[in-house]
């Protein structure tokens, strides 16, 4: 009689044991699964953030050409007026 409830305590708790297990492993795929949804949305974030940035410099980068090509524009025309200036300055000091 001892060893048939002993026998019945071993298979109870080996019952308990799995019913444990399975519940402990679902709390555990759900834990995984919200962490990898955070996850996942602070990835989709930096992302955004990312790409928000490579617009930022692209149009950087245009406004940048275009102060260069005006800067160019200039030089050449203080070149010109440089010259202009120095021939004024020859016809003064020849006169």
């Amino acid at each position: 009689m001892s060893i048939e409830i002993g026998v019945l305590i071993v298979v109870g708790s080996f019952f308990i044991s799995y019913l444990t297990l399975n519940r402990n492993r679902d709390k555990d795929v759900k834990n995984d699964a919200s962490d990898s949804a955070v996850i996942r949305t602070k990835l989709d974030n930096i992302n955004a953030g990312v790409e928000s940035n490579r617009i930022d410099i692209k149009a950087q980068e245009m406004r940048v050409t275009g102060l260069s090509e005006r800067v160019i524009r200039v030089e050449e025309s203080s070149k010109q007026a440089h010259k202009r200036l120095d021939k004024m300055e020859g016809i003064t000091h020849d006169n």
